[in-house]
């Protein structure tokens, strides 16, 4: 008899296959003497729409709102038929025993697999393979500690939840929108408060107004301490910084206190995956989508680290035991890990060993597997260095250093001077330190006083850091959501990315305006958020959840309908279809705008505004548009409707390029007499008309 072990993606399943001997490869499967491991592909399975449950809602109007379906269902997924099938016919093999889940340990991993497990109606016992990394030590170790999947039902209950939650407040409250204001408008419960955190960051900038201000320091043996004031920005006028140093000049400068004291500071905590990309936003700007899927690579192509979708910062006692064969994974990153090995890779920070605060996986570190670094991109290897780093603070001693406080009173104004010295440096870098003053109290100080003017600055713009920052501080999302519910706000075209930060698109302001205040503020998502982490606990139930979310739905979608709020279509241009006259409407795709006609009973649909191109036309020279055809693409000139085929990629190759042409043309005006330059003159001649 066999087991079937049900991965999340081929990669994982190519990996399990080689530890547990399935070496027969088949189109959607591995085989070996005990075990048959296949493979989802992330979800085969979804909860079906409201068309799939009822012919009413199979148009979108007001009236069947809202949509309470008393039980939603699953279906399967268009394009991944195909291996559900597989899996199926896999299920009622009579030579399989028990199932094994064995996709990503985590909610939306546990319902990909129970889904499938349903859909199928396997009867058989299931097991749940639960693993933090995909190194074949990892997988075996696993293996000797399959669970029954019962105990894993919590966690299923509460992704089942969360799913259910979605459909009916995100579906209903779109349709919702959407209708009265004849606008594709998105609404979610978590992703409408993320944007709602975007729109008030912009309304604290659009509030400020700069102000000028002045700055009194003193200076004593080239350091500066600003004058010590309840409000820094208070001196607005010169004349009054002036007095106020004419006035502090007449006094006697004397130090009123000296104290001294020791500042310990450990190393920071390893990573968990919000931090991690908060850092790689900061140091690379990359987004969170991108370190998400380079963490991920590395999880599952190279295996160098541990599970990246993680909420936690912390490791297990049990965990102690494979520290060093970490570090010699490791060993040739940075000198200080051979000094860490030479002291039996001793931990420093024990307080990184807490078992309560490990919740569904451990810290992102390192696996016990070496790596190859020629095998990583250079953006695999800025990602892993991090965590690399972070994972070395462990074995590293704290930071120590003499922090002096010093007063300066001049009259009743105070100024105050702080120097520090480091007395170990630890795990941060050493760094060269200013001069020190030697300090007394009751010391005579001579005045020396500046004037300096400043300007108030504007804070600044959310970027994906700051943001994923206060997600994560309002329970909005999970790790692995958050990367995926900013970029799903961008395709929706209700934010923007832009150079300075994240921006509220004109779309995503009236959302904010149209929808319930109660779906806008945080709160309330946080509030479903924490019930859901109950209910994976098994302290909360997913039935008087649901109840609850059935109850907001109808207020949420009430308050839609009786709304007197206006709603201006941004997207809508001035531009007239050519075929009824109405309008068109804007919209940015991949491939450049698309307008589709906003007469609903007009077949002018996604016709794309043709890309102007470089090439000119033979006849008047213009820039030719380009035009994507049945046959291919072809330059058109919109003036005379002269049309001329676009080369491929092969047939381009025979020609010269405009970088040949001009390196030949440089030769030949280099080498040639004026008299004999009618190569040269042809060159011209050519790239001119190109």
């Amino acid at each position: 008899m066999k087991q079937l072990i049900l991965a999340e993606k081929p990669s994982v399943a190519k990996d399990l296959s080689k530890v547990l001997n399935a070496n027969q490869k088949h189109k959607n499967y591995f085989e070996g003497p005990n075990v048959i491991v296949t493979w989802a592909l992330g979800h085969l399975l979804s909860l079906k729409m409201p068309e799939d449950l009822n012919k009413e809602w199979q148009s979108w109007q007001m009236e069947t709102l809202p949509m309470i379906p008393k039980h939603i269902g699953i279906k399967p997924l268009p394009k991944t038929r195909a291996q559900l099938k597989t899996i199926q016919q896999l299920a009622k093999r009579s030579d399989i025993s028990e199932a094994v889940i064995a996709t990503d340990a985590g909610r939306e991993g546990e319902l990909v697999a129970r889904w499938i497990l349903e859909y199928v109606k396997f009867n058989k016992p299931v097991k749940r393979l639960w693993i933090s990394s995909q190194t074949p030590k990892a997988i075996n170790d696993g293996f000797k500690k399959l669970k029954p999947a019962k105990e894993y039902d919590n966690l299923y209950y509460s992704a089942l939840a969360r799913a259910k939650a979605d459909w009916l407040v995100g579906l209903n409250v779109t349709r919702a929108l959407t209708v009265k204001y004849e606008d594709s408008l998105s609404a979610g419960r978590v992703q409408t408060p993320t944007l709602s955190l975007v729109r008030q960051q912009e309304k604290k900038i659009e509030k400020f107004r700069p102000q000028n201000y002045f700055v009194v320091s003193l200076q004593v043996e080239g350091q500066k301490a600003k004058l010590n004031q309840k409000n820094p920005y208070g001196i607005t006028e010169r004349e009054k910084a002036e007095a106020l140093v004419k006035e502090l000049s007449q006094q006697k400068g004397t130090v009123t206190e000296v104290s001294d004291k020791e500042k310990v500071e450990p190393a920071p905590l390893p990573y968990d995956l919000t931090e991690v990309q908060r850092d790689a936003n900061a140091r690379y700007q990359f987004s969170a989508k991108k370190t998400l899927s380079i963490v991920q690579s590395l999880y599952e192509t190279h295996k160098i680290v541990t599970y990246p979708r993680t909420d936690s910062k912390y490791l297990t006692s049990d965990m102690k035991s494979t520290m060093k064969e970490r570090l010699q994974a490791i060993s040739d990153f940075a000198p200080e890990v051979k000094l860490y090995l030479k002291n039996g890779g001793q931990v420093k920070q024990q307080r990184v060993f807490q078992d309560s605060k490990v919740t569904d996986h451990h810290a992102l570190i390192p696996t016990e597997q070496r790596p190859r670094y020629e095998k990583l991109s250079t953006d695999e290897q800025r990602i892993y260095g991090m965590i690399v780093n972070r994972f070395l603070g462990l074995f590293a001693d704290a930071h120590k250093e003499s922090q002096q406080k010093v007063t300066v009173a001049f009259g009743k104004e105070t100024f105050t001077f702080r120097q520090s010295k480091v007395l170990v440096a630890g795990w941060k870098k050493t760094e060269e330190e200013k001069p020190a003053i030697q300090w007394k109290k009751d010391q005579r100080i001579v005045p020396d006083f500046t004037i300096e003017k400043a300007l108030t600055s504007p804070p600044k713009p959310l970027n994906e850091g700051t943001l994923l920052g206060l997600m994560e501080k309002h329970s909005l999302g999970t790790p692995a959501t958050r990367a995926e519910i900013i970029e799903k706000l961008i395709k929706s075209e209700l934010m923007e990315r832009t150079n300075s930060g994240l921006q509220v698109s004109p779309k995503g302001k009236q959302l904010l305006e149209l929808v319930n205040p109660s779906l806008v503020t945080p709160e309330l998502t946080e509030k479903w958020e924490k019930q859901l982490e109950a209910i994976a606990k098994g302290s909360y139930s997913s039935k008087q959840f649901l109840k609850e979310i059935e109850e907001d739905t109808k207020k949420l979608v009430q308050e839609v309908k009786q709304s007197e709020q206006k709603y201006q279509d941004f997207s809508i241009t001035q531009k007239k279809c050519p075929e009824c006259g109405s309008l068109l409407r804007e919209k940015n795709t991949r491939d450049g705008k698309v307008y589709n006609c906003t007469n609903t009973e007009c077949n002018y649909r996604r016709r794309k505004e043709p890309k102007v191109s470089n090439h000119r036309c033979p006849q008047c020279h213009r820039k030719m548009e380009i035009i994507d055809g049945k046959k291919g693409s072809y330059f058109r000139c919109k003036y005379d409707g002269t049309t001329e085929k676009m080369l491929d990629k092969k047939e381009r190759s025979k020609k010269m390029t405009k970088h040949e042409e001009r390196r030949l043309l440089q030769k030949v005006n280099q080498e040639a007499e004026p008299q004999e330059s009618a190569l040269a003159q042809a060159l011209k001649a050519a790239m001119e008309e190109k």
